[in-house]
């Protein structure tokens, strides 16, 4: 065991207990996540689109590939804000490796919503296509 494991309580939990607090930071996360206005207006289209994929998925398949390339774009967001966070704590200083880790986590975001645009944008052309 390592000397700084000692210092975080969550490495000594096991089972259940692990599970609940787990789950207690995950719900930290979440909260966190919903200051940050981009999360915000992913979670905002993912509310809205919900139900436009059951008129769109014409099998439970489909349905939940298109509910999982919206929580897709929502977990890479809150990646990259973890990222950003972590950058941010070091200071205002410019470094290049600062901005290369924030443009890949960008660029992470930007991947995510691109495939979400062409796989609801398939859905749709199927759906309404004679």
């Amino acid at each position: 065991m390592k000397k700084t494991d000692s210092f975080n309580p969550q490495k000594k939990r096991r089972g259940f207990s692990r599970v609940y607090h787990a789950l207690g930071f995950s719900l930290a996360g979440l909260k966190a996540g919903w200051y940050e206005p981009a999360f915000q207006q992913e979670a905002w289209v993912f509310v809205a689109l919900l139900p436009c994929a059951f008129w769109l998925g014409s099998n439970w398949l489909e349905v939940c590939f298109l509910i999982g390339t919206l929580i897709l774009v929502m977990v890479v967001e809150l990646l990259n804000t973890a990222i950003e966070s972590a950058i941010d704590r070091h200071g205002d200083d410019w470094h290049a490796l600062s901005k290369r880790a924030k443009d890949l986590g960008s660029a992470a975001v930007l991947l995510s919503l691109v495939f979400c645009i062409v796989v609801w944008a398939c859905a749709l052309w199927q759906r309404i296509s004679p």
